[in-house]
């Protein structure tokens, strides 16, 4: 892959992780909740998810999932009925924000909740599965599977970045959140962003 490819391919990604979804929005709502250095666990599962999204592109599985009706629907719904039931949580969420907690059970349940945010997320699958063979190239020195790990590496790296960024914003609004009908219109509102994207993902259709 040469600089000027993997440039391209770096503004991709960028473009890519800065485009509102459900896991900026849950990035948003933990930099909110818990400051932006105890919103690591929400970063890292929905990283491990991503991942397990490329890698499953990578080895061809994302290409049986793209052509695949039935599977794509499965995973599809799954991923709805996870962000309407987060939706639902948030709305129901006190109306407190209450102090940084750093227990290991909730950090736990940060990063499996955004784990299973992108995992079920099937939208990023064939959006892979598209992106990915526009930047092969066979005529490269380097290896198909070379080419694929520098690029996924990148798009982790930049999705990292980016919602670190986004985390660092959320968690400086924490400031003017100060009373609690200011809170529960926050958890609604957040709440409202997770239902919504279930909708989109819900109207998603291959094409």
């Amino acid at each position: 892959m040469t600089l000027g490819v993997w440039l391209t391919f770096l503004m991709a990604s960028f473009f890519v992780s800065i485009s509102p979804g459900a896991g900026a929005i849950n990035t948003i709502n933990s930099g909110i909740n818990n400051g932006v250095k105890s919103a690591l666990p929400t970063i890292l599962g929905l990283q491990l998810g991503y991942g397990i999204q490329i890698l499953a592109v990578a080895i061809g599985i994302g290409a049986v999932l793209a052509s695949s009706t039935t599977i794509f629907s499965f995973i599809k719904w799954m991923g709805v009925a996870y962000l309407i039931w987060l939706g639902v949580q948030k709305w129901r969420s006190p109306s407190s924000l209450g102090n940084i907690n750093n227990d290991e059970n909730t950090k736990k349940k940060q990063f499996w909740k955004s784990f299973f945010v992108n995992l079920t997320n099937p939208k990023a699958t064939v959006f892979l599965v598209a992106l990915f063979p526009q930047f092969l190239s066979n005529s490269s020195s380097s290896s198909h599977i070379s080419q694929l790990l520098i690029m996924g590496g990148t798009l982790l790296a930049v999705d990292i970045i980016v919602m670190f960024c986004y985390a660092e914003l959320a968690s400086q609004l924490k400031r003017f959140i100060n009373s609690t009908s200011r809170i529960q219109f926050m958890n609604r509102a957040f709440g409202s962003f997770f239902i919504i994207a279930a909708i989109m993902l819900a109207a998603y259709k291959k094409t």
